[in-house]
């Protein structure tokens, strides 16, 4: 790592592929990571022998850089069921997923989350936003996700409000559907053509998968970069490093910090709030996600985790997920009561008896994504010859995002490398 040309400032996903990259074409490279461990946002913690994961995270089977980069067997990924379990009006409905057939589609809610044409409409959503390659749907014209469902998917009020709000705000992580229709469509073409999954052992087993292939001293750990300079870095500990290039590889608001709004415009953040319950019975004995539709509480959506991997729980015990959007202004204590008062409404007085492991509170979850953050859907990573920045908010925001931006920026910082621009 002493004869580094090429410095990255995190350890998450994008600078992880930038990584992975460089090494393929024997660059030398470091990274500085400013926590105890790979991964960024994509952390997993054993606590009582339960595996949390940092918030509520799946990983999509059909995210097509990951099917590229990554060994997907040997992440022995577990799938949740396909479809959705939807509380409205006192009671449980199933919407099933589009992949499981028409017919079946078609009866799943029937006449209760949306219409028949609904249904209807949602089929020829699916085989729309799976036709062809991935470049030419981001292509088509954007605009917000909540007018493409009401203008061209032609969703009645019910199905938007009863089904799309509730799961999409568990995904984009706002309420009022703002965010860019290129994210949905690529979005609910991944959902469509894969499944969700996890890891069965949590999700930081993807960050580690790819930082087992680097050197195994590329890495400084607990090293925090101050301020970066043209071609040197300044670590909080007074520490100087001469670099030939640097990479910003960290989350959109670090990066803001590293590189100032001049560089970089002003990433918005998504926030959410996970309470992890151990339960001796689970609410529920599918790994399903169970969405809020009935318009008002703080718990947007459930899933048991240990349904999906067992090794998410100790034997004989369960772990709860319990989403909430945004990041209310309240104590663990509140929030606790506040959840387990509106799901004894869904399942009964056994909700008491739940033990909260934690409470996960992350501000900058996602980056937001409206229409004009995604024109282009691709952002550029060099911001010039020798200082480069990548990470979701430079992409679509999503693991594949991140993944796919450190790629396109190693080999951009490559391209200058054999240009001798830098």
């Amino acid at each position: 790592m002493a004869e580094a040309k090429v410095w990255i400032v995190g350890a998450g996903l994008a600078g992880l592929a930038t990584a992975r990259r460089l090494a393929q074409c024997q660059i030398p490279f470091g990274i500085l990571e400013a926590s105890d461990g790979v991964g960024g946002r994509v952390r997993t913690d054993v606590v009582d022998g339960f595996r949390l994961d940092r918030g509520f995270q799946i990983y999509l089977d059909a995210y097509p850089e990951g099917r590229r980069v990554l060994d997907l067997p040997a992440l022995n990924l577990k799938p949740f069921t396909r479809g959705v379990k939807i509380r409205l009006q006192g009671k449980f409905q199933t919407l099933v997923h589009p992949r499981e057939g028409m017919l079946e589609t078609l009866r799943g809610g029937l006449g209760s989350i949306g219409t028949f044409r609904d249904k209807l409409r949602l089929l020829r959503l699916a085989y729309e936003l799976t036709r062809g390659k991935l470049d030419e749907q981001l292509a088509k014209p954007d605009g917000l996700t909540l007018d493409y469902l009401r203008w061209h998917g032609k969703f009645t009020p019910n199905m938007i409000e009863r089904f799309f709000r509730p799961f999409l705000r568990g995904v984009f992580l706002e309420p009022n559907l703002t965010t860019s229709s290129r994210m949905f469509r690529f979005v609910f073409r991944m959902f469509v053509r894969g499944n969700a999954t996890v890891p069965a052992l949590g999700m930081q087993q993807i960050p580690e998968q790819i930082a087992r292939s680097l050197p195994a001293d590329s890495i400084r750990f607990s090293t925090r970069v101050q301020g970066i300079e043209p071609n040197r870095i300044m670590l909080q500990s007074g520490e100087r490093i001469d670099a030939k290039a640097v990479v910003v590889a960290t989350e959109g608001p670090e990066a803001n910090r590293l590189l100032g709004e001049s560089s970089l415009p002003q990433v918005r953040s998504c926030g959410t709030i996970t309470l992890y319950f151990a339960a001796n019975h689970p609410p529920e004995s599918r790994p399903i996600l169970v969405l809020n539709g009935e318009g008002q509480g703080i718990v947007n959506n459930l899933v048991v985790m240990s349904a999906a991997s067992a090794e998410y729980a100790p034997a004989g015990q369960s772990l709860v997920s319990v989403s909430i959007v945004g990041i209310p202004d309240r104590t663990d204590a509140e929030l606790d009561a506040q959840v387990r008062e509106e799901l004894r409404g869904w399942y009964g007085e056994g909700v008491t008896g739940w033990r909260l492991l934690r409470i996960d509170r992350i501000p900058h979850a996602l980056p937001e994504q409206p229409t004009d953050w995604l024109e282009p859907a691709r952002r550029s990573v060099r911001l010039r010859p020798g200082l480069y920045v990548c990470g979701d908010h430079r992409d679509l925001a999503s693991i594949d995002g991140a993944l796919t931006s450190g790629f396109r920026c190693a080999q951009e910082l490559l391209e200058d490398l054999h240009t001798k621009r830098i």
